[in-house]
């Protein structure tokens, strides 16, 4: 049974791999160029006028905020494109009917949104490295952050997926939520850079622990405790991780 299982797993993962790789240069390169013009504007154009931000240039404070963020869209758009594909095309079912555990639907799109996410946050630090050298404080800090956002947001993917009617649902959130949460999570400033009101408020959004620990993982400072940011993300894993089990186990808007 658990090699019935495994062959499940690594087909639905292999497909979703071959999917993203198939049209690479829709699904790997646009976040390579969008995140070199940040380095361009931000980094040199700007980062030369702001100086310093705690005790590093603005280029090397910026670098791993414009990882995660790229991160964070790949994992997010690869699942809830694909999933609601398959929805569309009525795959789906073929997946609710096989003799596979729910668990192994979820993982096997939430590999295909890792396995992108991975590639895409690589190119991005090879293209970070024409701009500032690369420094990193704790190598297990930064894959655990990584690895932890990517299934994070591969699960918020495989949410909207599961819930959209139709294509503008699948864009309506990465554009009005998930962006501006995004721009607001600290990418391009620090928390602590904020009056005290400001700060309250933005620790309300997510996205703030997972670029604040990503940040610590390459500069070793940090505006929020690493301990508090892992406990954010595996709460939120966990969270969604049970939303998404029980919508696909019950076939909520998957079942016509």
């Amino acid at each position: 049974m658990f090699n019935l299982y495994f062959t499940a797993l690594k087909s639905l993962a292999a497909k979703e791999t071959n999917r993203y790789m198939r049209i690479w240069i829709q699904t790997l390169v646009p976040p390579v160029i969008t995140t070199s013009l940040y380095f361009v504007i931000f980094g040199n154009l700007i980062g030369g006028r702001i100086g310093q931000v705690g005790g590093f240039s603005y280029m090397e404070f910026i670098v791993p905020g414009l990882i995660m963020m790229s991160v964070i869209t790949s994992s997010y758009s690869n699942v809830s494109s694909s999933f609601f594909s398959q929805k569309f095309q009525k795959n789906i079912e073929e997946l609710l009917i096989a003799p596979v555990p729910t668990h192994v639907i979820i993982w096997g799109f939430v590999l295909g949104g890792i396995g992108r996410s991975i590639l895409v946050g690589a190119l991005v630090t090879v293209v970070s490295l024409f701009f500032v050298p690369l420094a990193v404080h704790s190598w297990l800090l930064v894959v655990i952050t990584l690895l932890m956002t990517a299934i994070l947001f591969s699960l918020a993917g495989l949410l909207n997926g599961i819930f959209a009617q139709s294509f503008d649902d699948v864009s309506i959130i990465p554009t009005f939520v998930l962006q501006p949460l995004t721009y607001l999570g600290g990418v391009f400033y620090a928390i602590s850079m904020l009056p005290p009101f400001w700060q309250a408020v933005s620790k309300v959004n997510p996205i703030v622990y997972m670029i604040s620990g990503f940040r610590f993982g390459f500069l070793g400072k940090t505006d929020i405790s690493v301990l508090w940011s892992m406990a954010i993300l595996i709460l939120f894993i966990v969270v969604l991780y049970a939303i998404c089990w029980y919508l696909i186990e019950k076939g909520r808007g998957l079942r016509s």
